[in-house]
């Protein structure tokens, strides 16, 4: 039973693309030794395509509150009733300082996000395009963004500009989807990643767990996620908020968690994945071990609305494990080629 792990492990290293079936079969894995063996194996396809490297990522919430959409685990939307500070677009000016300071914790990757269903006001898009071409003058520092579902016009605009990378959630499955979010569609999510990609930028995408959603559900969404052949894979765990639809669901166990990642590398090998949102809440003390698990990133500072962890900490988790932060002369150097 445990060595059939090692030996799927083996075959994807070998450059092997795992089925549907046999990724539900992995989350099968029940007892804390199936799930340790199972982790282990997600660990060497890893460290074979990611060696001894995490990637250090980071956010600025540059624009607040009353969203329109109704997505049911988000404090931002002005559907629910919670409270959430609200504010206008930042200035560009307080955009360049807070990503400088970001990088200061050793974060190669900083997104600038903001609320609503997608950037429209003029006003708003001149701003972050103005923080960008500023940005490009003086940061090697990789620049994403999260502004929601765009039209290509606009996309391209922000890639003149100096964006690498957008940012942009699935959530969850296609099927799932009209469980978390009326307001728009699961396709208009798909459509704006696969136009992120037509124009040459690099795609963030990943998803929120614990909202409900079945095993098999998962394994849909990492498929779709492989099918759309995204960069990065960033995944978030449910910390229910009071005041939205979904502050009563159950928190997933670590375990549970670590299974998740450990599925996503044997879906996604090659690619960049991250934990995200919600780890200190449900992981706690259990944090480090999203690396053995198979992450290779992860996201330092704090969230939109809630704290992180002291990055101190995140660091010295990573080089306990004999692994080591990204540098900004390698991202440089991979930015440089791209």
């Amino acid at each position: 039973m445990h060595y059939r792990y090692h030996k799927m492990a083996d075959k994807i290293i070998n450059g092997y693309h795992i089925t549907e079936n046999e990724a539900l079969s992995l989350l099968n894995a029940e007892t804390p030794e199936d799930i340790f063996t199972y982790m282990s194996a997600a660990n060497r396809i890893r460290s074979f395509y990611k060696k001894t490297i995490v990637e250090l990522c980071a956010i600025i919430n540059a624009k607040s509150g009353n969203c329109s959409e109704n997505c049911s685990f988000c404090n931002q939307s002005a559907h629910h009733n919670t409270d959430v500070v609200q504010y206008e677009m930042i200035s560009s000016d307080k955009i360049v300082n807070q990503f400088e300071q970001l990088k200061t914790q050793n974060a190669t990757s900083i997104g600038i996000v903001t609320s609503g269903k997608g950037l429209i006001n003029p006003k708003d898009i001149e701003t972050v395009c103005t923080a960008f071409e500023k940005l490009r003058d003086c940061s090697p520092v990789c620049r994403c963004a999260s502004f929601g579902i765009l039209p290509k016009k606009i996309l391209l605009k922000l890639k003149k500009a100096g964006l690498h990378k957008y940012h942009h959630n699935l959530e969850t499955a296609e099927s799932f989807f009209h469980n978390i979010c009326t307001t728009h569609t699961y396709q208009e999510r798909a459509d704006t990643i696969k136009t992120a990609k037509s124009i040459g930028l690099k795609v963030c995408s990943g998803a929120l767990f614990g909202l409900g959603e079945s095993p098999k559900q998962r394994v849909e969404l990492a498929f779709a996620l492989r099918d759309l052949n995204v960069d990065k894979v960033p995944l978030n765990f449910l910390n229910p908020i009071k005041g939205t639809p979904a502050e009563n669901n159950k928190p997933l166990s670590p375990l549970e968690i670590f299974k998740i990642i450990s599925l996503f590398r044997f879906v996604l090998p090659d690619k960049d994945i991250g934990v995200c949102g919600g780890r200190e809440i449900n992981l706690r003390g259990l944090q480090p071990l999203i690396y053995i698990a198979g992450a290779n990133a992860v996201m330092v500072g704090n969230y939109l609305t809630t704290s992180g962890r002291n990055t101190a900490e995140d660091l010295q988790d990573i080089k306990d494990l004999g692994l080591a932060p990204l540098e900004l002369a390698d991202y440089s150097f991979l930015l440089s080629k791209n």
